[in-house]
């Protein structure tokens, strides 16, 4: 994975083994990241805040768990018990939190995700086996827990509704393969391979997938039948690494050594353009530009059609597009960082929304942050990047930390120990 993403706090603590595609940054999957509130919003906050005390739904649940709103039903995935060497995943109903079903997990394996699709839920994780860890995802039934398959690798949606696992890729080939979350039928596959494999995900799911052979090849392939619709050689003067980006229908070939970027149309590899920028970290969709985090940490603007530097600025860390315009960072230290708002095509500043720990409700939802509130409690936000504003959107009294976003909700740890709290937000 390329690049860090703005987070949505997941629960857990481990990272992803295998990651799969990394997130699209405005109209696809969710942001991610961790920040605290401008002293000036607290000052605000304790002055203007009526807390509304919304009765929460507390759900038992170990540190660790990751937690998911699925419709009408909360999902809890526990961590493996290290007394008992069981995790499990546990379903209830809201709004009250009542007990639906509960489900053991495979007690040899370490869970770290969970996605929703057809009637069914996919628990992902890895177990230790002869060639290290080996990346497993599990199929259960949304409405009883009942298990109905499990299949090596980890899993995304595909555009089409069915789902595209990969396993491998550490130290020995990839493969992937498209299934029906229904019963794990195969619907394609492709033969194992030791390419670095990029995905371009439209936030209804991904489209394409594209191969980067060590040998300069680079393949794109339709993600919803498995077919190939074009390949191109590559290969940078001297055998350099070729880095492979994926924004919106381009693909950037990024030669890291001389910072040398070329741009195709991805569906047909033909050339748009060339650009040298000198060291390269990587690229962002930046909305109606293209932006470069260079090695002399200064982020620019091109133009995606030309190429050309539209602006520069040292400044910015980061940039997301939303809403028509650009939300960038500001370093800070450690979790801090602070949020402004840009201009996309003149890298004007227009705002500055301070610091905050930040989360998205759902694919270009809300944005909500969140900050522990000096008199208990955490204080809760909504980010407006179209007004370039921050709406106080309440208190919640008993949260402690480690949150997360979820379709409409707020799920915090509690101050009583082992449970987690969950908020419904305003609408």
């Amino acid at each position: 994975m390329t690049g860090p993403v703005i987070d949505l706090g997941e629960l857990r603590h481990d990272p992803d083994p295998n990651p799969m595609p990394r997130p699209p940054r405005a109209h696809g999957r969710p942001l991610r990241c961790a920040l605290v509130v401008l002293l000036a919003l607290v000052t605000l906050a304790s002055a203007a805040v009526s807390p509304s005390r919304r009765a929460p739904v507390t759900l038992p649940a170990r540190p660790g768990s990751d937690v998911m709103v699925d419709g009408d039903l909360i999902l809890v995935m526990e961590p493996t018990n290290t007394s008992t060497r069981q995790a499990r995943l546990a379903a209830y109903r809201l709004p009250d939190g009542e007990p639906v079903w509960q489900a053991p997990l495979s007690a040899e394996a370490r869970y770290w995700g969970m996605t929703s699709l057809a009637g069914m839920l996919l628990a992902t994780g890895y177990e230790i086996g002869p060639e290290g860890r080996e990346t497993l995802t599990i199929a259960m039934d949304r409405a009883t827990g009942a298990y109905r398959w499990q299949q090596p690798g980890t899993v995304a949606k595909l555009a089409d509704g069915n789902l595209l696992l990969r396993s491998g890729g550490e130290t020995v080939p990839s493969n992937l393969r498209a299934v029906d979350p229904c019963c794990g039928t195969v619907r394609w596959q492709l033969p194992p391979t030791t390419a670095e494999i990029s995905f371009r995900d439209t936030g209804y799911g991904v489209d394409r997938l594209v191969l980067n052979q060590g040998n300069g090849l680079v393949e794109v392939r339709d993600a919803t039948t498995g077919a190939a619709l074009a390949r191109a050689g590559m290969r940078p003067p001297g055998g350099a690494p070729l880095g492979i980006e994926l924004i919106d229908d381009l693909l950037l070939a990024i030669d890291r050594g001389s910072g040398t970027i070329n741009a195709y149309e991805l569906d047909r590899l033909d050339r748009r353009w060339t650009r040298t920028s000198g060291p390269i970290e990587f690229a962002l969709d930046c909305g109606p530009v293209v932006c470069l985090r260079t090695g002399g940490n200064e982020l620019q603007a091109l133009d995606p059609a030309t190429g050309d530097v539209r602006w520069r600025s040292d400044r910015w860390l980061w940039g997301w597009p939303y809403e028509g315009r650009l939300m960038a960072n500001i370093s800070g230290f450690g979790p801090m960082e602070q949020y402004i708002v840009l201009d996309a095509l003149t890298g004007r500043q227009l705002a500055d929304l301070g610091r905050w720990e930040l989360y998205q409700l759902g694919v270009g939802g809300r944005l909500v942050g969140i900050r522990r509130h000096p008199d208990g409690g955490v204080l809760v936000g909504e980010l407006d990047i179209g007004a370039g504003k921050v709406h106080i959107v309440d208190v919640l009294p008993d949260a402690t930390g480690e949150c997360q976003a979820i379709t409409g909700y707020l799920v915090c740890s509690a101050a009583r120990a082992g449970s987690y709290q969950l908020w419904r937000l305003a609408d």
